[in-house]
């Protein structure tokens, strides 16, 4: 469509037949109105490539945290994410900053959302060695979840976080790690697991992390736990799903812009991602530093409605 947007829409074409139909659905919505280039990537250089040749069309990614965790970090890298709306197309198993920020998860109505919406001004952790995360950094028992998690993400979707959840708490004995947010220590013991969180939650809206988190205030939503016992992990556990674990006196919790992580060798997960195994890990906030296409109506306040 000569008069309409011009869109790069990023699929993986290893995805299932699922996303191949919900695919469909949203190409159907976004051309009926816009100017649309499929670029097929299944790797980070298939992506650099495309983005290489976008000539100036705005990327909408068809994915989960994950895929849109990759779109961010190269073009922080490119140095195109300032000047760039991202649109997105839910298709991943957990979909989590999408449930945070309103992006609808039905593929026609997030389409509607990457033509009509608008641009909201998301916070992005950014690591010293560059690695980026839009939604949630965890290590302990929530990275030995998701690394739990792997084999049965085909079946069980976003239900396969809490099996590896409860496959890590049998024998997770914990983390000794000091943990420093904004020069203040919150922990210098041994630990169940450390979140960072920009939104509320992970493990597609079940692990409620940090109910309180905003993705746009300039802050980071720091948790950690030290239950460490085989009751005190059940008992976790289960008001993590709640969202009242905050209340917990094994539980510390604060608000930062920087966050440095300090220890025994840990692995972590960025937006569904591990990484590591790490000794020292420092994240910050870059406030604002990308935008992402959301409803008209999800915004009042820099607060989510």
């Amino acid at each position: 469509m000569a008069d309409g947007p011009t869109l790069l829409l990023i699929t993986n074409p290893l995805a299932g037949a699922g996303d191949e139909s919900a695919i469909a659905e949203a190409v159907k919505v976004l051309r009926a109105r816009a100017d649309v280039r499929i670029a097929e990537c299944s790797d980070p250089r298939e992506l650099r490539a495309a983005l290489g040749r976008r000539e100036g069309r705005m990327p909408v990614v068809c994915g989960g945290d994950g895929s849109l965790n990759l779109l961010v970090g190269e073009l922080r890298r490119r140095t195109e994410l300032a000047d760039t709306d991202i649109g997105l197309i839910p298709l991943g198993t957990g979909n989590d900053l999408a449930r945070g920020v309103g992006v609808p998860l039905a593929p026609e109505q997030a389409a509607a959302t990457v033509l009509d919406g608008y641009g909201r001004p998301l916070d992005l952790l950014v690591a010293d060695e560059g690695g980026v995360a839009v939604n949630a950094v965890h290590l302990g028992a929530g990275a030995e979840a998701a690394r739990r998690a792997q084999p049965f993400k085909s079946r069980l979707g976003r239900f396969a976080f809490p099996m590896g959840s409860l496959l890590a708490g049998l024998g997770m004995r914990g983390l000794r790690l000091k943990v420093i947010a904004d020069g203040r220590t919150l922990a210098r013991r041994r630990v169940l697991m450390v979140g960072l969180a920009n939104g509320p939650t992970i493990a597609g809206g079940r692990g409620k992390l940090a109910p309180r988190a905003v993705p746009d205030d300039g802050l980071v939503d720091v948790v950690v736990s030290a239950a460490i016992g085989p009751v005190a992990r059940v008992g976790y556990a289960l008001h993590l799903l709640r969202g009242v674990h905050e209340a917990r006196a094994d539980v510390r919790t604060i608000r930062a812009r920087r966050v440095v992580i300090i220890g025994e060798p840990f692995e972590y997960n960025a937006d569904g991602d591990l990484g590591g195994p790490v000794t020292h890990q420092c994240w910050r906030v870059e406030p604002q530093a990308w935008r992402l296409r959301v409803p008209q109506d999800q915004q009042v306040g820099g607060r989510n409605l």
